[in-house]
This record gives C-alpha cells, structure tokens and sequence, in this order.
C-alpha cells in the first residue's frame, strides 16, 4: 500500500503537468480564434456554443438587434467560430468589392459534410473557381436564360393546370403554395439544367402514374433523397451530430461523421445514404450526357444546363478539361438544384403570400398584369424584363421583407482592415444582408410591405444607397443565376394572378414561422385559398 501512494505521489507532477497541459490545449483550441478578433465588439459567447442560443430563440432576427446594440461591426460566434458580421451598406459594398482581399466564400459544417456541395461552385476557390466562372458565365446572359423560357413556361401551365383541376370545389380551395412551388422550380431546374422531366407537379406525392415511364422510380427516389439532404442542411444545434459537432469542434465533424454514418438509424446513416445516392444518380446523368456528345457524329442541340457546360468542356479542353472534371460538373449541377429551387421557391412563395394579405397591391399588380394583353399570350424575355415595372418593384419589396438568405459568406484572404478594425487572414467575415433590409436608415418603416418604396421615379429609391438591398450578393460572387430566377418568377407570377386570387388560409400560421438552413424556409409552409378570378368577377 505503501508503495502504491509513493508511486502515485512520484507519478502526481507528471499528471498534473499532462492534465495542465491537455487543458492548455482545449483553452487555445476554444479560444484561440475568439483572440484573433477579440477587438471586434459583441456579445460574451457562452462555451463551445457562442451565440447559437441566441439563433435558437430569436431566429435570423437577432443579428438586426445586435447591429442596434454593437454597431455596424460585431462578432456572433457559431459554436468555436467567430463571424465578423458586417451591417453597413458601405462597409459591405467595401467588403463585396475587395475581391482580391475576400475571393472565397466561408463554408460552415453543414457544406463541409456533403460531398456535392464541397466541389460545388458555391465552395470552389482558386483557378478551379475561376475557370468554372469563365466557362458557365455565358450560360446566364439573357440571350441564352431567355430560350430556357418555353420550358419554364410548360413547368407553369402545368402547376396552373393542378391548382384549377384540385380547386374545384368551394370547401377545396386550399393548396400548400409553398409545397406546389417547390416541385414546379424542381420542374424548372430538371428541364433546364438536366434535360429531364420530373412531372412532380402532377401530384402530391410521386410521379403522376398518367405520364409514367421507366425511370419515373428512380427519379421520385432522387428527389426525394435531394428533399431530405436539403432540409438537413441547418446553421443551428437541430441539424445532424456531426454537422453539430463541426459547428462546435470543428475538429471532430469528420471521424464521428465517419463513424456515425455507418450505424444504421442514425441521422448522419441517413444524409449518407441520401448524398450518396445523389452522388450516383448525378455522376450517371453527367456519365450518359457526355457519352451521348462523344457518340453522336453531331452534337446534339440541347439548351439545358449540363449540355452546353459539357459542350463548353469539349470544345476548349486542354486546362479547363483538367480543372473542371466530372465531379465537379456533378456537383455544380446538383447545385443548380439546390439554388434554382430552394431559393426560388421561398421567394416565389413569399410574393403571393404577402400579395395576398395586401389587397391595394394586389389590385394594382392585376391591372398591370391585365394590361399586358390577352391571356393567352406569352410575355417574351424582353417583356418580362422591362414591361412590368410594379412587379418589379413588388417583387423587390418582396426579397427585402422575407430575404432568402440572411447572410453572406465570405472568409479574408489576407489580413485586412474593415471599419477601423483589424482582421488576420482567415477571419469569416459574414454580410448582414437581412440587417441592411431591415434598417430604418435605408427603409423606413421596415416591417410595412410597400412596394413603392422601390419606384424608380420616387424620391426614396433616387435617395436610397444602391447597396442596402443586394439579395443576390454583391461582386464576383454574387449569385450567378439571378437572372434566370427573375424571369422564372416573374412569368410564374404573371401566369399564375392572370387566373386566380390568392387569399391566405385560416388554416396556416401569422405570421408565418421561419427557419434557416442554407436558404430561409416556412417552417409549416405556405396553404393558401384559391378563387378562379372568372369566378371572383362573377360574383
């Protein structure tokens, strides 16, 4: 016994200099990015979660009454890692233009566990980045978006065509909007980035058995499994262990992802099985798409997304074939998914709904909308781009009320100096687009739905900075689809309010709950009341 206490009491200063030492680590592994920007002002972070209580209570809200409370630049950390939020317009025009100081988007936990989204365009860095840009910029002109507009017009008949057909009878009025929406921009994207039709607005659950055909099985399952990787993607402590755990020890995200993917039930098991099938189906797609060019003695004329890309690669080779490889085409055009439907959708949505709670807007979009012409004439690219000026105006007012995405990733690939502040290379720098759109200075009376406020003859846009409202992005890395998501709204708008009227459904929330992943979603979607307007004029 004796010589049991006096080996522990020879063997005590080594453990506590090991414990003392493991300790040392943890406190600067925790703490040592909080030091590096320890002059920015903002709220004291709780331990390995930060601020993410904060988002938990108050959603993408608390980042405007943090602006009000530490100024235009603070810090909010995400678990261990700190963000440098800018809430300025021109610091953010500062910050969106110094390209050479902030080329690359910061990418948290939950793109870093996908293997699509890593290789995306959104993620890529460097000469892979650049040579994908050159190669796809082309594909965004409105020569080009503008002969996507028959296939975007087909996707929207046919939404058109479910809502009279399931609306007919007056205690059956009610659509979830904002689910409808979301399987016609899948219809979109498939059409004009695949070249494949999806047909999921022909029902409510799976591929309309009336237009079956051999792979309808396979494509139900691929978008189910694209459903289930995308709403898995959250910024808070409700998304997977590991996605949790990368936000908090960002060093152990990918062996316990590793290891958790592998247990059967598990919620990481899940998002595995589903990126993996997405991987598949995606890598197959591009795989036939390039055997067909190579095949054919003339390449085929298709205009969707993946055709001309791969056209591009051909034809150019060299470098560009090297940098740019299968994979990252898969996961570019899986990222067309991702954006041109998620995105598209909740701001789609977010037009009607709010249209639908302001009867003198409404009745002003129907009388510019009915003084386009007949019904049954298509608007041309060109009309849609500048022959609706109120739409625009509320669609833009629409965008800054429910902006889709909160915040914008960037990471210093320098040290720099923003706002009098110092910060080393590396640092996350995030713009408080929602802060910028919710600002009094820029938008007075902010939480009112006013469409005029972005009349081009008023007095408020002429005196407005240009850069308080960028729900897009702002520089290189804006959003490079922009332009095809205008057009595929504003036709489904025209389309849509030319037929019926929306009012919203007792049987949904008000407000509506919001939740933030990648993109903001309705928590509890979008039902709305449909009233044919042949029927509305009637009475």
């Amino acid at each position: 016994m004796d010589s049991m206490l006096a080996l522990f009491e020879s063997c005590l200063p080594s453990l506590l200099t090991l414990l003392a030492l493991i300790l040392g680590l943890l406190f600067t592994y925790f703490y040592a990015p909080y030091w590096k920007v320890r002059k920015v002002p903002g709220p004291l972070p709780l331990p390995l979660v930060g601020h993410l209580p904060l988002m938990a209570m108050y959603g993408v809200d608390i980042f405007s009454s943090l602006a009000k409370q530490y100024g235009p630049i603070y810090r909010f950390h995400l678990g261990r890692q700190p963000l440098v939020i800018v809430a300025d317009t021109e610091l953010c025009r500062e910050v969106g233009l110094r390209f050479k100081d902030f080329p690359c988007r910061s990418l948290p936990s939950p793109i870093t566990g996908s293997p699509l989204l890593k290789k995306g365009f959104f993620s890529l860095r460097g000469p892979t980045w650049s040579a994908m840009r050159n190669a796809i910029t082309s594909l965004y002109q409105p020569t080009h978006v503008g002969t996507l507009l028959p296939a975007m017009q087909t996707c929207v008949e046919t939404l058109t065509h479910h809502i009279s057909t399931t609306t007919t009878h007056p205690h059956h009025d009610v659509v979830h909007f904002s689910n409808l929406s979301l399987r016609m921009t899948n219809d979109i994207i498939g059409k004009t980035a695949f070249g494949v039709d999806f047909r999921l607005i022909s029902t409510t659950n799976s591929v309309s058995s009336a237009a079956a055909s051999p792979n309808d099985e396979e494509v139900s399952s691929f978008i189910k499994q694209h459903i289930h990787a995308t709403t898995s993607l959250k910024m808070d402590l409700s998304g997977s262990f590991s996605i949790i755990l990368g936000l908090l020890i960002p060093i152990l995200q990918e062996p316990f992802r590793q290891f958790l993917r592998r247990i059967p039930g598990t919620v990481d098991h899940q998002i595995d099985i589903a990126n993996a099938t997405l991987k598949e189906t995606m890598d197959d797609i591009v795989t036939r798409r390039a055997r067909e060019m190579v095949d054919e003695d003339q390449r085929p004329a298709k205009k969707d997304f993946l055709s001309v890309l791969l056209n591009v690669r051909e034809s150019k080779g060299g470098k560009l074939k090297e940098l740019i490889t299968d994979d990252h085409v898969s996961a570019l055009t899986y990222e067309h998914l991702l954006a041109g439907s998620t995105s598209t959708s909740f701001t789609l949505t977010t037009v009607v709904y709010l249209v639908a709670k302001h009867p003198k807007v409404e009745e002003r979009l129907f009388r510019e909308i009915d003084g386009f012409g007949p019904i049954d004439v298509v608007p041309t690219p060109d009309e849609l781009r500048h022959g609706f000026p109120y739409l625009d105006q509320v669609l833009k007012e629409s965008m800054r009320f429910y902006t889709s995405s909160p915040l914008i990733a960037r990471e210093a690939d320098r040290d720099v100096e923003i706002g009098g502040y110092k910060l080393p290379k590396g640092t996350w720098v995030w713009l408080g687009v929602s802060v910028l759109h919710n600002d009094p200075k820029n938008f007075p009376e902010p939480h009112l739905f006013r469409p005029e406020r972005f009349d081009p003859d008023g007095d408020e846009e002429k005196q407005r900075n240009p850069y308080s409202h960028i729900p897009f992005g702002i520089g290189p890395r804006a959003c490079i689809g922009q332009k095809f998501a205008i057009q595929e709204i504003k036709l489904s708008l025209v389309h849509l309010y030319r037929r019926f009227i929306f009012r919203c459904s007792p049987e949904m929330e008000d407000p509506p709950e919001l939740e933030y992943g990648l993109v903001r979603e309705f928590k509890h979607g979008v039902k709305l009341r449909v009233i044919k307007r042949e029927a509305a004029t009637a009475k």
